[in-house]
């Protein structure tokens, strides 16, 4: 494959332009938001010909994970973590092709917070208990040309709906008592600032890349009223406070959030956004729209990526970057590498993006 032929040569600088829409590409650069350890560990050692390393050699594990995303010729790496939020969560059998034996899904009916006094019982973290090792130690070892995005946890909805509240509790408590509710989403919200105005210190941070879900398949799952009101304002601030320092702050959020859109480029003041399903909108319909205000990120639908078979998928996937290149776009998949995408599909689709012309 194409993407094994050439040593990486990372350029942030220049993705930075083309996103910004100063310049464009002169190759097809790539993008994700994360990927499922079970995939890094099968490509680290099948692929990459390296020992795979667990958490257990924390800085060694740290180092992996930065030599990965520059071995698969990203131009950045995505360092995540640094915030836990003690949650109900229920599990089943992972069938995936990579299993890891259980997997874990957020508690929809009641969460952990129902009352004012589960509120003050939480055990909030502290901003002076957050750990920033991670991201240092990949600070002093990026390879020349590379930067790094960061993203302390899940988005303050995400947190706050189904960490915290568990969604149908929140909705009754929308009507039943919305300060509880305010004051939950302000707390996660608040946390998640702390975190970025420490970490956008630290050298080699060029921006944020901030997951969020917000919607489901036909809109969001708050009214737009109550999504700018708990949610955007935060986002808002995280967007204001990279600007602040001429970095970048991505968007990654699924669902239809299209009634919000306008609202996210113009007023939160998104750089680029991330997350795209065909069945909402496809991401050259989204490009044609959006993309002289905005970069856009992925758009390789999840469910193509895992059950098109290698011929239909490369076709498909080259449809993409003729829709959507030269300017302000990056190629990956439209939400994550999960466990259960086959990863010669994976590698498929970053193939067909080395070997793209114009």
């Amino acid at each position: 494959m194409e993407i094994f032929q050439k040593r990486p040569e990372p350029d942030f600088e220049e993705f930075r332009k083309v996103l910004m829409g100063e310049k464009d590409a002169d190759r097809v650069h790539l993008v994700e938001l994360l990927f499922d350890q079970e995939i890094k560990r099968e490509i680290t050692e099948k692929y990459l010909g390296e020992r795979w390393v667990d958490l257990s050699i924390p800085e060694k594990f740290y180092l992996q994970e930065m030599n990965f995303w520059y071995r698969m010729g990203y131009d950045y790496v995505r360092m995540a973590g640094g915030l836990f939020f003690r949650q109900k969560v229920r599990e089943t059998a992972d069938t995936a092709g990579l299993s890891r034996g259980q997997r874990g899904w957020a508690e929809e009916g009641t969460g952990i917070i129902q009352t004012w006094e589960d509120f003050e019982k939480y055990p909030w973290q502290k901003k002076e208990e957050i750990d920033y090792t991670p991201y240092e130690v990949v600070s002093r070892n990026l390879p020349e040309g590379m930067k790094m995005l960061v993203c302390p946890s899940s988005g303050v909805f995400e947190v706050a709906s189904e960490a915290l509240l568990g969604f149908e509790n929140m909705s009754y408590l929308i009507v039943d008592n919305y300060p509880l509710v305010e004051a939950v989403f302000n707390k996660v919200g608040e946390l998640i600032y702390d975190f970025y105005k420490n970490a956008v210190e630290i050298d080699n941070v060029e921006g944020f890349f901030q997951g969020d879900d917000m919607g489901f398949k036909t809109s969001t799952f708050l009214s737009p009223k109550h999504t700018k009101q708990l949610v955007l304002s935060w986002h808002k601030r995280y967007a204001s406070l990279a600007h602040s320092k001429n970095k970048m702050y991505w968007l990654h959020c699924c669902g239809n959030v299209l009634e919000i859109m306008d609202y996210l480029i113009e007023e939160v003041k998104i750089d680029a956004f991330h997350s795209f399903q065909d069945e909402i909108i496809p991401v050259g319909e989204f490009k044609r729209t959006y993309g002289n205000k905005i970069a856009v990120l992925g758009g390789v639908d999840v469910d193509k990526l895992c059950n098109k078979d290698e011929n239909l998928l490369r076709k498909y996937v080259h449809k993409i970057l003729d829709e959507c290149m030269p300017s302000r776009y990056a190629l990956g998949s439209g939400n994550s590498i999960a466990n259960y995408i086959p990863v010669e599909n994976y590698l498929a689709m970053l193939d067909e993006g080395a070997r793209w012309q114009r």
